[in-house]
C-alpha cells in the first residue's frame, strides 16, 4: 500500500488529492491547520475506515510540523506532498503585488509559508521519505515562477515564493540524492479554487488525475524536474 502525506488538506488541491489518493487505497495523513473546520476533509477521513488520518499541522508552525513528525515516527512515507501554499495577493486586488504596491507583511507571510514551510516539511520528514518505496518529495509551484517564461510582472510575492521553491526542489534533489529520495516540482495548472477563482480553466479533479499520473510514473533515475501537471516539462 502506497503511504502519502498532503499538506493543506483541507481545501482546493489538497483536499483532492486526499479523495482521489484515498479512492486508490492510499493510506493517507492528511495535514491541515485546523482539522475542526475542515468538514469535507472530515468527512473523507470518517468514511475511510482509518484508510485517512487527519493532523493539525500548519506548515509555518515549527512545533506543530515537529509534533507530527514525531507522531509519525517509524512510519514510511512514498509520496511527500508539499501543497500548502498562500497567493499573499488576492486576483480581486492585483496592485497589492504589484511594484510600488506591495505589502510587504503579507509578502514576508508568503514566503515563510511557500518557502520556509515546505523545507522545514522536508527537514522533519526525511526519514520517514527515506525508509520508503518510492522516496519522492512533490512540491506545488506554478508556471508563475517560471523566469523563462515570464511575460508580465506583478503579483512579486507569489512568484518570487514559488521561485524560491523551485530552487529548493533543485537543491534538495542534489542533498538528498544519496539518500535515494528523489523531488519534483509541479505546474498543476490554473485551477478553479479558491486562489485560482472560477475564471480558471482546469477543473480541479482533471489537475490532480494528471499530477497522480505523473507521479505513479515519476521513476528513478529522474528528479529535479519541473513539470506540468499534464505530463509535459516546464521550464524553469
Amino acid at each position: 500500500m502506497v503511504t502519502v502525506l498532503i499538506t493543506g488538506a483541507s481545501r482546493g488541491l489538497g483536499l483532492e488529492f486526499v479523495k482521489q489518493y484515498q479512492k486508490s487505497g492510499a493510506k493517507i495523513f492528511a495535514c491541515c491547520r485546523n482539522p475542526e473546520n475542515a468538514n469535507n476533509l472530515m468527512k473523507l477521513a470518517n468514511e475511510s475506515d482509518g484508510q485517512t488520518t487527519l493532523f493539525q499541522m500548519d506548515v509555518s508552525n515549527p512545533k506543530e510540523v515537529l509534533s507530527t513528525a514525531k507522531e509519525l515516527n517509524g512510519c514510511n512515507i512514498d509520496y511527500l506532498i508539499n501543497n500548502a501554499g498562500i497567493l499573499g495577493t488576492d486576483f480581486d486586488q492585483p496592485m497589492r503585488g504589484a511594484f510600488g504596491s506591495v505589502d510587504y507583511e503579507s509578502w514576508e507571510e508568503t514566503m515563510l509559508v511557500n518557502v520556509l514551510g515546505p523545507f522545514r516539511v522536508c527537514e522533519a520528514f526525511v526519514n520517514h521519505v527515506s525508509g520508503s518505496k518510492n522516496r519522492l518529495m512533490v512540491f506545488v509551484s506554478t508556471h508563475m515562477a517560471s523566469i523563462t517564461a515570464l511575460s508580465e510582472g506583478g503579483f512579486y510575492p507569489y512568484r518570487s515564493s514559488k521561485a524560491a521553491l523551485n530552487l529548493l526542489v533543485k537543491g534538495l534533489s542534489i542533498d538528498l540524492k544519496d539518500r535515494g529520495i528523489r523531488t519534483l516540482s509541479f505546474h498543476p495548472g490554473w485551477v478553479k479554487t479558491d486562489m485560482g477563482t472560477d475564471s480558471a480553466p482546469v477543473e480541479v479533479s482533471d489537475s490532480i488525475s494528471g499530477m497522480r499520473e505523473v507521479i505513479s510514473s515519476y521513476s528513478s533515475p529522474r528528479t529535479g524536474e519541473f513539470i506540468n501537471y499534464d505530463g509535459t516539462p516546464y521550464p524553469w
